[in-house]
């Protein structure tokens, strides 16, 4: 069964945030980006729209993560958790934050993309021109670069594309290079994308 289908099962064929059925389509929850459907929520365009840019947050469409705060779905719920936390400032969402519980490794996959987390503690990847790096960007390398524990050394101008963030760390990300999966200085990589 594919992705879709699996999603339009679970979810009723509804928006697993706002309940609407208009426009739906899966969305990866990140940092993760499988194509398990455990790693994706079902959403309408309004709200990936929303979650995706700030610029465009409209405080009350969200007032419905009262309901989808309590979806089965850990995806969903981290979804639930990041968009609340956004709103914070709102009053509202910080009862309902009160009232969620998440696991360590559930509670790490909702801070994982910062939401929640005070600006000026919030962890920011930058190339060597100081560009910010976001996951799935592509970045060319800018010298070579021997990879520990190999023989192998990614060259000056190596194409690594769909990088993943270190959550944790702003000088690493990772990504591929010569289908070998390794870890890169940020301050080595120019974005491209």
């Amino acid at each position: 069964m594919s992705l879709e289908k699996d999603l339009q099962k679970r979810s009723g064929s509804v928006c697993e945030l706002c309940s609407s059925t208009e426009n739906l389509s899966p969305f990866a929850v990140a940092p993760k980006s499988s194509k398990d459907a455990a790693d994706n929520a079902y959403l309408c365009s309004t709200c990936q729209e929303q979650i995706e840019d700030a610029s465009k947050m409209d405080s009350n469409h969200w007032r419905c993560l009262n309901e989808s705060m309590w979806n089965e779905n850990t995806a969903v719920q981290v979804l639930a958790w990041r968009m609340l936390s956004r709103l914070k400032s709102e009053g509202w969402p910080q009862d309902l934050i009160d009232m969620m519980y998440f696991d360590e490794d559930t509670q790490a996959w909702a801070e994982a993309t910062g939401e929640g987390v005070d600006e000026s503690e919030k962890v920011v990847h930058r190339d060597a021109n100081g560009a910010i790096l976001q996951n799935g960007d592509s970045v060319v390398l800018i010298k070579d670069l021997k990879v520990k524990g190999s023989s192998m050394v990614a060259k000056q101008g190596a194409a690594v594309r769909n990088i993943t963030l270190v959550h944790d760390n702003a000088e690493h990300i990772e990504g591929r290079v010569n289908s070998q999966h390794i870890v890169i200085l940020t301050k080595y990589v120019k974005k491209t994308s």
